[in-house]
């Protein structure tokens, strides 16, 4: 693996540098072949939270996991065993997908043994489906609707480019939108 290891508000130390990459060099057992796209690794402090975010872009899926604790140790170990948890859940859906469709070779390493996924394991059930008339309306008066009705994220027709975006509420407490292209 490749890495690109950069700090917000720390210096990030060569002994932070490599106890990130032994950490995250435990993830390639998991894959058939070794992982050729860049690892983004961020490391910051905000509030007195140690915060680490991994990115790992694979050909068919983006691996992404992001932990706070009071310690950056802490927090590596956190987020490693996170991407660990999303590679053994998305080998185990792969794996059944292929097994009923006719077993082509996976990303994932087959190592013969079972795996078993119980409460990580999620149903995708839709319970509900929401219909509304999006109205024109420019960024801030989505965010102010937001707010208004006391949810994360708000969809809208944006009257400054006719497209449909979304903002949302990050969890630094700013505004992000999602626009598509």
């Amino acid at each position: 693996m490749r890495y690109n290891i950069r700090g917000q508000h720390i210096l990030v130390t060569d002994a932070l540098r490599d106890y990130v990459e032994k950490k995250l060099n435990r993830l390639e057992k998991y894959f058939e072949e070794p992982i050729t796209s860049e690892t983004n690794v961020t490391m910051s402090v905000t509030k007195g939270k140690h915060v680490i975010e991994v990115m790992i872009p694979l050909s068919s899926v983006i691996l992404r996991a992001e932990e706070k604790s009071e310690d950056m140790y802490a927090s590596i170990d956190l987020v490693v065993d996170k991407l660990e948890r999303q590679i053994r859940k998305h080998k185990t859906k792969l794996n059944n997908k292929f097994r009923r469709e006719s077993g082509i070779r996976t990303l994932f390493k087959d190592d013969g043994a079972a795996v078993r996924v119980l409460d990580e394991e999620e149903e995708y059930e839709l319970v509900r489906t929401k219909r509304f008339l999006l109205k024109p309306m420019d960024v801030e008066e989505a965010i102010l609707q937001m707010n208004m009705v006391g949810h994360s994220f708000f969809m809208f027709a944006n009257s400054e480019t006719k497209e449909v975006n979304v903002v949302y509420k990050r969890s630094d407490g700013k505004y992000g939108l999602i626009a598509a292209d």
